[in-house]
């Protein structure tokens, strides 16, 4: 666990390293947010941007993910036994420039069973959300992770896909009371990139198991006849309506695999007309492939679909950080927002630790974030018509 010393010497040091610059251009930004804290985010008239409730000033999420730390922890494994750490995290993503962090919420640690959430996990979200506030950050809400198998309820994997939805919407409704009076809150993400694929045989919900995780996951096994539209759009209505049932007020979103960048062509699930009516913004994952940003550019214009757009994922993971900032300039036409990672190691951790492939990426990227903050941040006012 991080001491408050260390806390404040890596503060200090990330300063004398060079990026005030970056700190002071984020407390501008940010000392307008705290004149109303009590706003909410929305989507602007013109339906192009976000605003906070009063119309008058933008909001640019621009942040990270918050999903583990640097040993691979899931949030839930340390946050309450280790809060100090956690906070000192938040404070240290602020510090960076950030205004958003991602979090990720998994279905094993807020529902005991098929009917009774956890609420020791529900009370924990709200410190999270206290947290959030008193540095002046904004959540996106994502849930129903199943991110590791062997944490996963046999109970859960076991229902049908009524059932399974039924489960859903109930995580969905208690989490959406304990965020619903917070200003914090930017968004709920239904689901990190749900797919509509079937698997009658394996009845395996969570496929494409990446370096330990399983960030993929089925809507349903078995499509019953029923179309890929008509399955997507049945789910996100039946989670957003148990949303709306405690939370009238904040954005509502699903976190997408851009297949338009692996098979050119392909048109938007989601966030087509049919499926995304209820869905307020739309949330991508871009990891641009060495020498092909030019093919991810035309890969984001496909979700064009008249709402904001946000790059929910990024990272140098493909590609060099030169490439990844192409990326962000380039997509700043139909773009509104970008999110990285932050695995809990600051600038200077990284670069006193042992130097390897994942953590000089990590460093470059954190070092190009905080560096380019005051560009993305530093948005002039505009008035709400």
């Amino acid at each position: 666990m991080k001491s408050s010393a260390r806390r404040i010497t890596t503060v200090v040091a990330a300063v004398l390293i060079g990026f005030c610059s970056t700190v002071a251009g984020a407390q501008r930004t940010e000392t307008q947010s705290s004149r109303s804290a009590r706003e909410f985010i929305r989507v602007s008239k013109d339906r192009t941007r976000f605003v906070f409730s009063n119309g008058q000033r933008e909001f640019r999420p621009w942040g990270f993910n918050y999903d583990h730390d640097a040993s691979n922890r899931l949030l839930e494994d340390y946050w309450k036994d280790e809060w100090a750490t956690v906070s000192g995290d938040f404070e240290e993503m602020k510090a960076l420039g950030a205004n958003t962090v991602r979090v990720h919420l998994q279905v094993a640690r807020f529902m005991n069973s098929a009917t009774e959430p956890d609420r020791e996990s529900l009370a924990q979200l709200g410190r999270l959300l206290r947290l959030a506030e008193t540095n002046q950050l904004h959540l996106d809400v994502t849930g129903l992770g199943c991110y590791r198998r062997r944490d996963t309820p046999r109970w859960y994997n076991d229902l049908g896909e009524a059932q399974r939805w039924e489960v859903q919407a109930r995580f969905w409704e208690a989490v959406a009371e304990v965020c619903s009076a917070s200003p914090a809150v930017f968004c709920y993400d239904l689901m990190n990139e749900p797919i509509v694929s079937e698997d009658k045989q394996n009845r395996d919900w969570t496929p494409g198991e990446f370096a330990g995780m399983c960030f993929v996951q089925r809507l349903t096994l078995d499509r019953a006849g029923r179309s890929e539209k008509e399955v997507a759009k049945a789910w996100v209505e039946t989670l957003v309506k148990a949303i709306r049932k405690k939370d009238q007020g904040h954005l509502v979103t699903v976190g997408a695999i851009p297949w338009a960048l692996t098979f050119p062509g392909a048109k938007p699930l989601f966030y087509s007309q049919e499926v995304g009516a209820s869905l307020d913004f739309v949330s991508l994952h871009f990891y641009p492939k060495r020498g092909e940003v030019d093919k991810a550019l035309p890969a984001l214009a496909v979700y064009d679909v008249g709402k904001p757009i946000v790059i929910e994922e990024m990272f140098p993971l493909n590609c060099s950080t030169r490439e990844l900032g192409a990326f962000i300039e380039g997509s700043r036409r139909l773009a509104v927002g970008w999110l990285g990672f932050y695995w809990g190691k600051t600038i200077p951790e990284y670069k006193q630790s042992k130097p390897d492939i994942a953590a000089s990426m990590a460093l470059e990227w954190l070092d190009y974030f905080a560096a380019k903050t005051p560009d993305i941040l530093n948005v002039p006012p505009r008035v709400e018509r």
